[in-house]
């Protein structure tokens, strides 16, 4: 999901077998393109770590001050900027309103670099196992996620049913036009006190939530041949300018080369089956 033109040729970067995507509705792998990203804010749990051999990865988180290492963890909603002199990078997202963050690995609850050695081979080691499969056909959906990244799955957030209904509704359609108006009549609350709740349960507003997952869900169209205008208004942009700059706000890239560097990924979709 990122854009070519930065990357060294095949022969001495990133090789084609070795690019692949797993997404579900609370997770995403990514081992792909790095490339010369900008700025970006994700929605999730976010983490970085460098292929075997590689140089560390470096990081700045807003504005502040380069630092660099094998693992490096972003908090939710916290811009920075990743860079590499490697183009390939592996890329976790854990959706915020799907873990504890109080009981989340003790390596996760940082912000930046982190000494995690046992992690960040556990890491290589999976994508090792997803490039096996994928190569040979398979999807993943006899796959534990956490399991496989993490040796046990994550302890899970306790959710308000009323909040948990929103977010199901959302994950389920990022695309429709939901109002936070319409979300709290539907779940029987003032408006006030819905995006109050909101906050309170999920740990981010409601409009950052789902400008997150609608920006998310462009993932989904990374392999299709569709045209830009089409992939806007299929994932719920008024036009080709609002989705422009969304997409770039979150990811530091504009839509088109994130399209171009996702040309060689397989893609394992767990709502959209396997694309090579």
């Amino acid at each position: 999901m990122q854009r070519t033109k930065t990357a060294p040729p095949e022969s001495g970067g990133a090789q084609r077998g070795e690019r692949l995507m797993w997404l579900t509705h609370q997770r995403v792998f990514y081992a792909g393109l790095l490339g010369a990203a900008a700025e970006r804010t994700m929605g999730g749990h976010g983490v970085y770590v460098s292929p075997a051999g590689a140089p560390p990865n470096r990081l700045r988180i807003g504005g502040g001050a380069e630092q660099t290492g094998e693992l490096l963890v972003v908090p939710p909603q916290v811009p920075h900027r990743v860079e590499s002199a490697h183009p390939l990078v592996f890329n976790l997202l854990i959706e915020s309103e799907s873990v504890d963050p109080a009981r989340m690995p003790a390596f996760m609850q940082h912000c930046g670099p982190v000494d995690a050695p046992v992690f960040v081979r556990h890491m290589r080691d999976a994508h090792a196992h997803l490039l096996a499969a994928s190569g040979r056909g398979m999807n993943f959906d006899g796959f534990d996620f956490d399991a496989l990244f993490f040796g046990e799955p994550l302890a899970p957030r306790a959710l308000d049913a009323r909040i948990r209904k929103v977010i199901d509704a959302i994950n389920a359609d990022p695309a429709a036009p939901t109002s936070a108006e319409d979300c709290a009549a539907s779940v029987h609350l003032s408006f006030s006190r819905f995006l109050h709740l909101f906050k309170q349960e999920t740990g981010m507003a409601f409009r950052a939530f789902r400008a997150w997952k609608r920006a998310r869900s462009l993932l989904r169209y990374v392999r299709q041949a569709s045209t830009l205008t089409d992939i806007a208004l299929d994932t719920g942009y008024p036009d080709s300018t609002h989705f422009s700059h969304s997409i770039r706000q979150v990811y530091g890239l504009k839509p088109s080369d994130i399209l171009a560097g996702s040309r060689r990924l397989a893609l394992h979709d767990a709502a959209g089956g396997f694309r090579q």
